[in-house]
């Protein structure tokens, strides 16, 4: 019985398959295939295909030409990149500008943001709440509307000299200064902390609450929990946001196009700004392609420079602490 219970479980090995069997079997090599994957990102690859990758290639291609989107491009080979770096003040003054605004405003907007991850951390009653009304600004802070009431509040007769009028205090036109229209487009770049905020409060979720009950134990400060304890461990999502930041940052345009046109006397004069105005002002778009691969290779170098100092200062668990 045993012997017959078994033969009729088991085939032969020169016994073939069935035909369901063999249409389980190649049903199932059909789904291993990666065609099925290459089918289900085709929306995405479509969309990076001709609207990325194939305006890029263009985008090189008329940096090499003089094209005023009227006349068929002639090729001038490096004349553009020539006159660039030896004869455009403008792009040196651009250039230093946005330079001075990535350098101010990206410490500055990280630092609020993990300030208030930290707060908002805390375990209180209806602190879902706190976290919604914070994170609602920034849904609509690069919009052109907040631009234009950035513009309206800081103006002359804006609404944060009549909050200084009433201390006694004479205000000015904070946009219309060379001194502090910058300012300004900083104060608004701090102010717009939401998305990495909660980056920084979805890092700080995953710190171990033994680590801060257990330097309690030993006697240490808030500030050295902090210290020793948070930084380290949320290092990588420090990185993270700083990269992401730092290249948005360079491609700053909303603002100082709506707000203070990149005046005055040019103190607010993005390099994104000028790249627009040569492009679809003076319909330069030879000129305007080399200066958009110019700052790629700029934005470029300063990540590196990024990725080369997180050795010194982002830590690891898995790589036993220092990052490799």
């Amino acid at each position: 019985m045993g012997k017959q219970i078994n033969s009729a479980y088991s085939l032969p090995a020169d016994h073939p398959p069935d035909a369901a069997g063999s249409r389980k079997l190649k049903a199932g090599r059909r789904w291993e295939s990666p065609l099925a994957g290459y089918l289900f990102i085709s929306p995405w690859l479509l969309g990076f295909f001709l609207f990325t990758f194939w305006p890029m290639i263009q985008s090189a291609y008329f940096s090499f030409t003089e094209y005023s989107l009227l006349e068929a491009p002639k090729w001038i080979g490096l004349d553009n990149f020539n006159k660039i770096l030896n004869e455009d003040r403008l792009f040196y003054k651009s250039l230093g500008v946005t330079l001075w605004f990535v350098f101010i405003s990206v410490p500055l907007k990280l630092m609020t943001a993990l300030l208030v991850a930290v707060l908002l951390n805390r375990k209180l009653r209806g602190m879902h709440i706190y976290r919604t009304l914070i994170y609602f600004p920034s849904l609509v802070g690069t919009s052109v509307a907040i631009a234009i009431l950035w513009s309206n509040m800081l103006g002359t007769d804006g609404f944060v000299n009549k909050l200084l009028s009433y201390a006694g205090i004479e205000g000015k036109s904070w946009i219309g200064s060379p001194d502090t229209a910058l300012g300004t487009l900083i104060l608004l770049a701090m102010w717009q902390f939401g998305a990495s905020m909660v980056i920084f409060l979805a890092g700080l979720k995953q710190i171990s609450g033994e680590l801060y009950e257990a330097a309690s134990v030993d006697g240490a400060s808030r500030i050295r929990q902090f210290r020793t304890i948070t930084i380290p461990l949320l290092s990588p999502v420090i990185l993270f946001n700083l990269v992401l930041q730092t290249i948005a940052a360079f491609q700053m345009f909303t603002q100082a196009f709506v707000i203070t046109k990149g005046g005055p006397i040019n103190s607010t004069y993005m390099f994104a700004l000028y790249l627009y105005e040569k492009a679809f002002g003076r319909l330069e778009m030879g000129y305007a392609s080399a200066m958009a691969w110019i700052l790629l290779l700029i934005i470029g170098a300063v990540t590196a420079l990024i990725f080369f100092s997180s050795r010194y200062w982002v830590f690891y668990a898995t790589d036993g602490g220092k990052s490799k």
